[in-house]
């Protein structure tokens, strides 16, 4: 009876101890772990002073690039789109009545100026052209022959033989005629330029007036384009322009304005331009699609920078420059002054000197007074 109850006893009991014993072991266990509180830090640095930005003084360090400020030329360009036309194009007609005997170049080829390239059929010219040789020989002679007589034997009149003279110059002005209208039955290229059209066939008959081919001249073009109305002061004979194509890429074309319109198209608001290329390698097609920069202002010697290192302040505008001072490397706020702007380029006409080191890469990650490392050469 007396074991019953003492194991009755122990039993209830056990819960209390084993809860009590598993207290004493966390107990135990968090007082083996803690660390005294002045040892922090002895073996590895406090959490925020943790990354290879920390400076030896626990101050960020920002890497940035640089560029030394130096004077340059600033140009403000007009930008429009123009059309390529050639320098000369020159639509050959015919002089004489007839049929097209033959032609005597191809299309697309180089013809120099002078050189034949079609003939019209000459049959009834040919014939007159007798005719009038022919008339003129008999009117010399009879000259020849009542001059003498006049001169030697006093045989007729003075008038007479002024009639007979009057009659050789007639004859002959009349054969001059016939040979001349002769030889332009002989076409003839104008210009020198490429034979690039052709408008009637052989056999086919033509007349005075009627067109026979294009040639163009192309080692030389003209780029047409229209100037809105508010550059119409600052845009003259001579300025200079720079012009590209989208089909011919990485080239550009130099040239100056030739003709500067006086009137406004009331459509477009625009004055027209035109600038003359040279064209040797013959690269430039007429018709081309232009995309022109004719030069509105020129600035020498000034210090430009990218527009977007420059920062809108409270006060104004602001870049960053790199300075070395007795805490070394640091990013100086400066306030600037801006001038004439274009193509992500702006003047700046106070705030920076030639020789300065302008932060341009990093910037936005800097304040002023930031410590900075340069990178990049």
């Amino acid at each position: 009876m007396a074991r019953k109850r003492l194991w009755f006893t122990v039993r209830r009991a056990a819960p209390h101890l084993l809860a009590a014993a598993l207290a004493a072991s966390l107990a135990l266990i968090a007082a083996g772990c803690s660390v005294p509180a002045d040892t922090v830090g002895a073996d590895e640095p406090a959490a925020e002073e943790k990354g290879p930005l920390a400076s030896a003084f626990g101050a960020r360090v920002v890497n940035v690039e640089v560029t030394p400020v130096r004077p340059s030329t600033f140009v403000q360009y007009v930008r429009v789109v123009g059309e390529v036309e050639p320098l000369h194009d020159v639509t050959v007609s015919a002089e004489e009545t007839g049929t097209i005997a033959s032609f005597l170049v191809a299309k697309g080829d180089r013809l120099s100026r002078g050189q034949p390239v079609t003939r019209i059929s000459s049959d009834l010219l040919d014939a007159q052209l007798e005719e009038a040789r022919a008339i003129l020989d008999i009117a010399t002679e009879r000259y020849e022959r009542q001059r003498r007589l006049w001169e030697e034997q006093r045989i007729g009149t003075e008038m007479a033989v002024l009639e007979a003279k009057s009659q050789v110059q007639t004859s002959a002005a009349r054969l001059k005629v016939l040979e001349t209208r002769k030889a332009r039955t002989m076409v003839t290229a104008p210009i020198t330029g490429t034979y690039d059209e052709q408008y009637v066939e052989v056999g086919e008959l033509v007349a005075p007036g009627t067109r026979l081919m294009r040639i163009l001249a192309t080692d030389r073009v003209r780029v047409v384009a229209g100037i809105p109305e508010r550059y119409a002061l600052a845009i003259v004979p001579g300025t200079p322009a720079v012009v590209t194509f989208d089909i011919i890429e990485g080239r550009e074309f130099a040239g100056t304005i030739e003709f500067v319109g006086v009137s406004v198209d009331p459509r477009s608001r625009t004055i027209p331009i035109e600038i003359v290329l040279d064209n040797g390698d013959g690269l430039i097609r007429p018709r081309l699609v232009a995309n022109v920069q004719v030069e509105r202002t020129r600035e020498e010697q000034v210090i430009v920078v990218p527009q977007d290192l420059v920062q809108r302040t409270e006060t104004g505008f602001q870049v960053f420059v790199a300075n070395q001072g007795a805490d070394g490397l640091t990013a100086e706020a400066r306030t600037v002054q801006l001038g004439d702007s274009y193509a992500n380029e702006v003047v700046v006409t106070s705030g920076l000197t030639a020789g300065e080191r302008l932060i341009t890469a990093g910037h936005r990650q800097v304040d002023d007074g930031s410590v900075v490392s340069l990178v990049g050469g």
